[in-house]
């Protein structure tokens, strides 16, 4: 068998990666649904509820480089396992939060923690260690359109359970499905893929954790890296959170913004796997920065037509092509950079500056939503990053730092 071509292990992992991703971020994207009926009933302002989902993106990146680490060293598994018990245990917990702190607690701290042990950073890095460097882009692509398949398998269901069980039996009953991750965990011990000819050529030295922290701490590039995942940490969440209310604003029904969900979860199965194919046949940060300029493009031209089901779903579908492929690329770049031996730690770093992002688009939505009863701000400033998001692509490289 020809050494790129994906090995059983591999696919299995892959498989349990699809599922894993696709529950974990699948109920994840759907939490935009919950902002109007569970403000409604506790007489909250949209900026109470955007600022628990804020808090659960900024604590899920500042832990992610400590949960990629436990990774690193225990492997990914056990974390995975961890974090689909602490799923379950926050979507129950936020079924019964009648209040601010409570929701915060729920929605915020324990969501957040279980979100940096079952999403993009623990899966992809394993998938990138046990994939041919060759086809590491693609493998990873292949996991990320899972996660995108899940957002389209469950918003409508989720719609489906708020409209039959409620909001609190909505969240008891993804809190179940949450508990199919802990056995899902064991999918994921594939080997790392070590190079045949290593034994004939001069090995190189290991380096230890706190080498390879101070070697990315001193690349300019990793950090420009970083900042373009911040554009996009932004941008998604402010969309995802607050577009079904933006919809509302404007006399649609909570299907429209539900179908237009669906349609960017559907359409970045497409999005992620061609992102990943292409990255491995070009240059990974040009085809970033034709990723970000597009979804300005995109934006601009939401805001510019007129309102209506067809340039919403429209949108829907553009977004969908250009959401989550950014992930593979970036998290491809950094393996290249660095290696693979801690790619989860160094992908949880990145990844901190994308959450930071996520937290500002989710809470500056709500807040600037409550101030003005609109969200004309934040689009601009959607428009201006991505502008931002092709501008600092532009000092990125892929050249190796360190070898596998």
């Amino acid at each position: 068998m020809s050494d790129t071509r994906f090995s059983k292990a591999l696919i299995y992992m892959l498989m349990g990666s699809a599922i894993i991703l696709a529950l974990s971020l699948g109920v994840r994207h759907a939490f935009g649904l919950y902002l109007v009926p569970m403000s409604h009933e506790f007489g909250w302002g949209h900026n109470v509820f955007s600022l628990a989902i804020a808090m659960q993106n900024l604590i899920w990146g500042a832990v992610q480089p400590i949960t990629g680490a436990f990774a690193d060293k225990y492997g990914s598994k056990i974390v995975v396992a961890v974090g689909g018990a602490l799923y379950a245990l926050g979507l129950l917990l936020m079924a019964v939060s009648s209040t601010g702190w409570l929701l915060n607690l729920s929605a915020g701290l324990i969501l957040g923690l279980a979100l940096s042990a079952t999403s993009f950073p623990i899966l992809l890095s394993a998938v990138g260690r046990a994939a041919h460097p060759s086809k590491r882009s693609l493998a990873m692509g292949i996991a990320s359109a899972a996660g995108s398949f899940g957002q389209f398998i469950m918003l409508p269901t989720t719609l489906l359970l708020l409209q039959n069980l409620g909001w609190k039996g909505a969240l008891v009953v993804s809190a179940i499905l949450m508990t199919l991750l802990i056995p899902l965990a064991w999918t994921l011990k594939a080997p790392m893929y070590t190079d045949p000819n290593a034994a004939t050529t001069k090995p190189q030295p290991a380096l230890t954790f706190k080498q390879i922290l101070v070697i990315a701490k001193n690349h300019k590039p990793f950090w420009f890296l970083s900042l373009g995942f911040f554009v996009c940490g932004f941008q998604v969440v402010f969309i995802g959170i607050h577009l079904p209310g933006y919809l509302i604003d404007h006399g649609f029904n909570a299907t429209t913004g539900t179908i237009f969900l669906a349609l960017v979860g559907l359409f970045n199965i497409v999005g992620t796997y061609t992102a990943g194919w292409l990255g491995g046949q070009y240059s990974k940060p040009h085809l970033l920065m034709w990723l970000y300029g597009l979804r300005g493009l995109a934006i601009i031209a939401f805001l510019l037509l007129p309102l209506s089901t067809w340039t919403i779903y429209g949108f829907g579908v553009i977004m969908g092509l250009l959401w989550l492929s950014t992930v593979p690329l970036t998290n491809g770049i950094v393996a290249n950079m660095f290696g693979v031996k801690y790619l989860t730690m160094l992908s949880g770093i990145v990844f901190f500056t994308h959450q930071v992002g996520s937290f500002l688009g989710g809470w500056l939505g709500g807040l600037n939503h409550d101030l003005t009863g609109n969200y004309n701000a934040i689009w601009m400033f959607s428009i201006a990053l991505s502008a931002f998001g092709v501008w600092v692509h532009f000092f990125v490289n892929e050249q190796a730092v360190v070898h596998d």
